[in-house]
């Protein structure tokens, strides 16, 4: 299985790595090509260095022959544009997307692209703990204090 993560920073090179942990012949593309030290020094897969709004980068890549993408830039906007690229130019069925907008995320979702909101995820994991927690009866809330 080829798969093509864009963006190499915390979260694409951690992908990138579980991936082809999991025997995935992997390709991570990013601007910058420091980026690759995240991917350790042992890694087997391959780098590209580039914008992946480009098309000669995704074919360089190997967009062609990949059976899955995961877009997660630092930008909403090019994760949108590139994964949308990726899933119709390129006809790749398994584009997941990184989108931190939660109403953008929902939006795009619902017009068929694989998006993953990790603030949505935040947010939601955040208010299930507060309600899980026993709060004292008589305790101050619903009080203000300056």
């Amino acid at each position: 299985m080829n798969a093509v993560v864009i963006g190499c920073g915390r979260v694409g090179s951690a992908v990138a790595q579980q991936l082809a942990g999991e025997g995935w012949n992997v390709t991570a593309v990013d601007e910058n090509e420091e980026a690759l030290a995240r991917l350790g020094a042992g890694w087997q897969g391959g780098f590209v260095v580039g914008h992946a709004m480009e098309t000669e980068i995704l074919v360089r890549a190997g967009i062609e022959s990949a059976d899955a993408a995961v877009v997660a830039t630092s930008g909403d906007n090019t994760n949108i544009v590139v994964g949308q690229v990726i899933q119709k130019r390129y006809g790749i069925a398994c584009v997941v997307v990184r989108v931190l907008d939660p109403r953008r995320a929902e939006f795009y979702a619902k017009r068929g692209l694989r998006t993953v909101c990790p603030t949505q995820t935040a947010i939601s994991f955040l208010v299930e703990e507060v309600r899980s927690c026993a709060v004292p009866p008589g305790s101050a809330s619903g009080t203000a204090q300056s």
